[in-house]
This record gives structure tokens, sequence and C-alpha cells, in this order.
């Protein structure tokens, strides 16, 4: 899977996540999650985890997480092409 494609499934659901009616394209990469257009808390962020190994078909590894601060759109795009990638 490509990370276009990755990407677009992330920016559908963390949208989902925050309640927003629009289209994946109108979100940037570089978007906050937890910002003035996202709304992400810690508990819609590990169900919106789940929700992506459900609709990927992929196992996100804790060890991908270690260390890791999730801020952007781009950051969880980041860490689930690598699994998808490993």
């Amino acid at each position: 899977m490509r990370a276009a494609e990755i990407g677009y499934v992330v920016k559908k659901l963390v949208i989902r996540e925050s309640r927003l009616a629009l289209d994946p394209s109108e979100l940037a990469d570089d978007e906050p999650l937890n910002g003035s257009l996202l709304r992400i808390n810690s508990l819609g962020f590990l169900g919106m985890l789940v929700k992506l190994e459900d609709e990927l078909d992929v196992t996100l590894p804790d060890d991908l997480f270690a260390g890791r601060k999730f801020t952007t759109v781009a950051d969880i795009v980041d860490v689930v092409t690598t699994a998808v990638d490993s």
C-alpha cells in the first residue's frame, strides 16, 4: 500500500474522530492533531489506531510508538507506513 493511500485513510479517520465535514484532500499533512481544527485527545487517538489496524488490515506494534510524539497528521501516517512496509 502506498503512502498516499495510507494518508487518505488516516485523514478520513482523523476527520471522523474530530466530527468534521471535510474531504480528506482538504486536510493538510502538517495539521496539528489538537489545534484549532482537529480535536484528537488521547482516548480518541487510541480508538483511531484500532480503526486503522482494522481498515488497513495491519498490526501496529507497540515498539513503533515508544519515544514518539504524535502532533500532526503526518506523524500518524509515518508510523502506519512504517508498519505496513515491514
